[in-house]
């Protein structure tokens, strides 16, 4: 070895010994990173932390449409309680109320008790309309007692409300509805199915914008709730019983039906207990209304007789986990005699989707609470 190279060695070992060890070792292994397992987690960690606990999944749609609904009323006193409680709902939006002429109300103070329940709501006005007084077939009434009634609201006193529809006619108004909608409308029907049936007998066209019928009527497993005005008839629901053709054609007309008959509401009856939570939760005028209307009706309450017919029908419509349901044929008898109006299970019929038990306790508490904007 030559001097000169002896000294180059030399010098490079006394270079190698003034690094210190551990950078000797990062040295050696130069595509290494310079942080240990131990650092990195110190490090990183907290800032990954800070990212999760404050990132949110973003709602795919924050404001999800309203649900949109005609009522078509016969304006029974349960009907009353049943429009009161979808117009105080936030996420329902009411698009017309079309009063069924051969149901408890007649056209003139139907109509115009319902624009008053409107306004007693303090809703924007909604247009509606009245249809036929007769049925589609047969002459079957309510009794003029039941009808006096409702006429006069019981003698309660309502504003007077604003009708911005000038369609005097409800098949009309429920055409106009669905034309200018490109969302499926529902339809909620709370009396006899007339102005139903002729609706889907002149704008057949028309039927693909229903999303679904909810109608209160009938009764399948259990006895109806004609037989002390129509002696003999056992079977028959009265809304179904006062026009059986109509009924039958609105069955077969293809939309989907969900009914909440006598099977489902004869489980959710009105009670005093009922009565006595609304006259100490009365907050606002719809549920002062509704105080005034039971008041008047309490013998009623206390017969045992009365239960959540329509407000049950309305409710369900909403949220359908309020009932349990089984699918059935279902034929209405239409021929004369002590089955007339009767809803029957009969092979080859239109597919109902029937409600056959309801949950009224739990309907009860929202209805107080919605009413009560709670």
């Amino acid at each position: 070895m030559s001097k000169f190279n002896a000294f180059c060695m030399l010098l490079l070992l006394a270079l190698t010994a003034c690094i210190p060890p551990e950078s000797q070792a990062a040295t050696s292994q130069d595509k290494e990173p310079l942080v240990t397992a131990e650092a990195t987690s110190q490090e990183f960690e907290p800032v990954m932390t800070a990212e999760i606990t404050t990132q949110s999944t973003p709602d795919p749609n924050p404001n999800p449409p309203k649900r949109r609904v005609i009522i078509d009323t016969d304006m029974a006193v349960d009907d009353w309680f049943a429009i009161l409680y979808l117009l105080q709902k936030p996420d329902v939006d009411v698009l017309a109320i079309t009063v069924t002429g051969t149901g408890e109300a007649h056209c003139d103070p139907g109509v115009k008790n319902a624009l008053g329940l409107v306004k007693l709501a303090d809703h924007a006005p909604i247009p509606t309309a009245c249809g036929l007084e007769v049925p589609l077939r047969g002459a079957n009434v309510f009794p003029d007692s039941f009808r006096d009634s409702v006429d006069s609201m019981l003698g309660l006193q309502l504003p007077n409300g604003i009708n911005p529809s000038s369609t005097l006619e409800a098949v009309t108004l429920i055409a106009e509805i669905l034309q200018s909608n490109s969302q499926p409308v529902d339809i909620l029907v709370l009396g006899p199915q007339t102005n139903l049936a002729e609706f889907v007998t002149k704008y057949p066209e028309l039927k693909t914008r229903v999303g679904k019928i909810y109608l209160m009527g009938g009764a399948v497993n259990v006895g109806g709730n004609v037989a002390s005005w129509i002696e003999g008839n056992a079977k028959a629901e009265w809304n179904i019983f006062i026009d059986p053709y109509a009924a039958n054609l609105a069955f077969s007309s293809g939309i989907p039906i969900v009914m909440v008959g006598l099977d489902a509401t004869n489980q959710c009856p009105l009670t005093m207990d009922f009565y006595n939570r609304i006259k100490s939760n009365a907050g606002t005028p719809e549920v002062r209304f509704v105080r005034d209307v039971l008041g008047q009706m309490q013998s009623f309450i206390e017969s045992g007789r009365w239960y959540f017919w329509d407000p049950m029908a309305a409710a369900i419509m909403l949220d359908e986990s309020l009932a349990n349901f089984e699918e059935q044929p279902i034929y209405v008898m239409e021929e004369p005699g002590k089955e007339l109006g009767a809803t029957i299970v009969f092979p080859g019929a239109p597919l109902i989707k029937v409600a056959v038990s309801a949950d009224g306790e739990r309907f009860s508490q929202d209805f107080i609470q919605t009413l009560n904007n709670q």
